[in-house]
């Protein structure tokens, strides 16, 4: 499809999006909700949690949204490592909610202790370069959503995991991280850290000091005089762990890529979100992994629609100037008369007709104000559809690409979801697929 044909045939010619099939599909086992930040997929994951469970199934939301938003949409005081069940969930067939956030730095030491002996744990989680690493080293978080993400499927306690993926300045992260790690983890820089254990004594010292110098250097002013010997350290200790690492960041990413796992990507009609989701699109399917489709957030609709921005602004301009509304002779009523019709002939007049039985003059208003009323309304009218016509054509502008991917668009609500009630009236507009054309 051309851009051109995308720009005249809307989303009329792009598949739509069920969700319900795919929440209730058994053989649908992970959900990963990915995309820029900012346009909704917490909500997303948290709202798809919330109907899944109430459609019967048993489901954890692991979150990495550092606004804790999720936790506060579903009653839970706070969330951390461990999945807590969501009370209130009216779950049918012995469907239950769990949520999670995710703790990177006890995730990390989760995964010490679970494969390494105590005295060598408690030397790892004592380092002060390990402390560092764990808490914020790039890429770790990402890393660590994979390692939980891998644990939770083990433990196949759950039908369905929804995973809100990290708040990343690109959408990609969540999948390079792990590789970049793993890279790290197994890297030339490890191994020349790892040589003066092997080599031993000063000699090892002195290979090192004259190969790493001026890094040492640079780090050791960051973290403190200790670095050099906390590293060695570490890697002493961490040495036999590196492997298991790697293994877990390969078997997670071929999960990622198995028929049971499906990605949403979710934007807003905006265009650095939808051309942020456009390159997500186009990784995944370089990598070959699962794309169910883009849920789109946040799009603006209209009662009105047939009414222009520039019929509505005209219509405000003769308001303000004091003449009737392009009004058809012998249509429109008058105060005090009988009309013969009830239907106005101009389109511009009908649209606005609401409005001005809206804003009818009780006893003591004056009709100056409400012509200025409704002028104000109309002005709002014709700024809502340029917004509207602004997304209509992002949105054919990333159907024009990709054809091919379903779409599901979620309606803008008034305010932020902060209960259950509100995840409920996501996942109802989820799962509607499209809002109704006007």
């Amino acid at each position: 499809m051309t851009e051109k044909a995308a720009a005249v045939n809307g989303l009329d010619s792009v598949p739509t999006l069920e969700l319900d099939p795919l929440i209730d599909d058994p053989g649908t086992r992970i959900i990963v909700c990915c995309g820029a930040g900012g346009v909704g997929k917490t909500t997303t994951a948290a709202a798809l949690g919330v109907r899944a469970a109430e459609r019967g199934r048993r489901v954890v939301v692991l979150t990495i949204d550092p606004a804790r938003r999720l936790a506060q949409s579903m009653g839970i005081d706070s969330l951390d490592n461990v999945p807590r069940k969501v009370e209130g969930i009216k779950g049918s067939d012995g469907g239950e909610l769990h949520a999670m956030m995710l703790d990177m730095k006890r995730t990390f030491d989760e995964i010490v202790e679970a494969h390494a002996d105590g005295e060598r744990a408690r030397a790892i989680l004592e380092n002060p370069f390990y402390q560092s690493l764990s808490a914020g080293f790039a890429g770790t978080q990402e890393y660590m959503a994979m390692e939980k993400l891998g644990q939770l499927r083990a433990r196949d306690e759950w039908d369905l995991i929804v995973v809100d993926t990290p708040p990343s300045r690109s959408a990609l992260d969540f999948l390079d991280a792990p590789k970049r790690l793993g890279s790290f983890l197994d890297g030339k820089f490890i191994k020349l850290l790892m040589a003066p254990a092997k080599m031993g004594g000063r000699a090892g010292m002195k290979f090192l000091n004259v190969g790493m110098s001026m890094m040492t250097g640079t780090l050791g002013k960051l973290l403190g005089g200790q670095f050099l010997k906390d590293v060695q350290t570490f890697v002493a200790a961490m040495d036999t762990m590196f492997g298991g690492f790697r293994t877990r960041a390969d078997a997670t990413y071929k999960l990622l890529q198995a028929p049971g796992t499906a990605f949403l990507v979710v934007a807003t009609p905006e265009r650095d979100a939808l051309r942020e989701a456009a390159y997500f699109v186009e990784r995944l399917a370089d990598e070959e992994m699962p794309l169910a489709g883009l849920v789109l957030n946040r799009v603006h609709g209209s009662g009105a629609a047939r009414l222009s921005a520039e019929r509505a602004r005209a219509a405000a301009e003769n308001l303000e100037e004091g003449r009737i509304v392009d009004q058809g002779g012998g249509k429109t009523g008058v105060r005090g008369s009988h009309a013969t019709s009830s239907e106005p002939s101009d389109p511009a007049t009908a649209a606005t007709a609401p409005l001005a039985h809206e804003a009818a003059p009780t006893a003591g208003n004056d009709s100056s104000d409400i012509q200025q009323l409704t002028a104000g309304l109309l002005r709002l009218h014709a700024e809502r559809m340029q917004v509207l016509a602004r997304e209509q054509h992002t949105r054919d502008r990333f159907t024009a690409l990709h054809p091919e991917v379903a779409v599901a668009e979620v309606a803008a609500l008034p305010g932020d979801v902060h209960d259950l009630a509100g995840l409920r009236a996501i996942g109802d507009r989820l799962t509607a697929g499209r809002m109704p054309s006007a």
